[in-house]
């Protein structure tokens, strides 16, 4: 199978593929696509793990998905706000650790108007001008999308969650859609920016054929950041009962999506850390090659539950930056605290 060529897949030649998938209770890393995943990161970034520091500040928010902890609904969310001097503090306490690349993540929240996170990021590139600031903070308009970029936002993160519209209405109360979500996407690649997408692995209602529809939409969008990571249930929705997803089929979705985006940024994102502790390893042994320590303030973090059992400390934290290097670097990996700009 490693002279597979799936930029040559069809729909058929995915949902074969994916339905033909027997994931194992240990992911055997030695398989095919695992190898030509790492082989193919390593050609286009080496073996560096590009960090960018994560700063949660808004538990707010106006959606209400029905897998997210923070979805309007839920009435025993702890909701909190940063202001301004404590997003850039937090941004310059991660500078000071060396980091030049920073994510500000929030629910969808109405209080961060166009002029408020226009200003937080004037500020971040004010005082840090050879930084990168990605913004993951949902869909908003074409011009908002155009302010942010011009107030020095370089990426934007928006996952898809799901490219199948059905199963996308499953995961959404009605007044969400998926052409909604894919326009606000292409309006962030005209506006400009490097754009992240991704989607859940084994979120309720996924099938070989959603699945299939996922890696069509990556291909067509060819997104410089894919997000991919399994579904973890959150006590508070409308899914809490739903198992959490494979850690075997999160991986090679991930070795998937490296092959059929060679040059995209690919975390090893916190849901795999939480869902195993090998997690964040076999995330880069899967041609993952970004990991996001968090910066928030530690008496948020906990208040951040999009899922359940959330890591936020140790090696997961930007405090805990020599614990990631010791866990990486038997594996040959070492951190590297550049941008970590997308190569095009």
């Amino acid at each position: 199978m490693d002279g597979y060529d799936v930029q040559t897949f069809t729909k058929k030649d995915w949902v074969d593929l994916f339905r033909a998938f027997d994931a194992p209770a240990v992911p055997d890393l030695h398989a095919w696509p695992f190898t030509k995943a790492r082989r193919t990161r390593d050609e286009m970034y080496g073996r560096q793990v590009f960090l960018r520091g994560l700063v949660e500040f808004t538990s707010h928010c106006v959606m209400d998905c029905l897998y997210c902890g923070l979805r309007r609904s839920n009435r025993e969310a702890v909701r909190y706000r940063l202001d301004a001097e404590t997003i850039l503090a937090c941004v310059d306490e991660g500078a000071a650790l060396g980091l030049h690349s920073f994510v500000l993540q929030g629910g969808e929240d109405a209080y961060y108007t166009d002029e408020r996170l226009c200003g937080i990021v004037a500020a971040i590139k004010a005082k840090h001008p050879d930084c990168a600031v990605t913004l993951s903070v949902g869909e908003r308009s074409e011009e908002s999308y155009k302010k942010l970029k011009s107030a020095g936002a370089d990426r934007y993160l928006l996952r898809h969650e799901t490219a199948d519209a059905a199963h996308f209405a499953k995961l959404h109360p009605a007044s969400q859609t998926l052409d909604s979500r894919k326009k606000s996407l292409y309006a962030l690649k005209e506006a400009g920016f490097h754009v992240g997408a991704g989607f859940m692995v084994g979120s309720p209602g996924q099938t070989a054929e959603t699945l299939a529809e996922d890696m069509l939409f990556i291909k067509e969008f060819q997104p410089q950041m894919v997000g991919v990571g399994p579904f973890l249930p959150q006590a508070q929705t409308p899914y809490a009962a739903e198992r959490a997803g494979s850690v075997a089929l999160t991986l090679f979705l991930l070795a998937l999506t490296r092959l059929l985006r060679p040059n995209a940024m690919l975390p090893a994102t916190t849901a795999l850390a939480s869902i195993h502790p090998d997690g964040r390893v076999w995330g880069l042994e899967s041609g993952a090659n970004v990991i996001m320590p968090n910066i928030s303030p530690p008496d948020v973090r906990a208040a951040y539950r999009i899922y359940d059992n959330k890591k936020a400390a140790g090696a997961e934290a930007a405090e805990g930056l020599a614990l990631l290097q010791d866990e990486i670097a038997p594996y040959g990996y070492t951190v590297s605290f550049t941008r970590g700009d997308w190569r095009g």
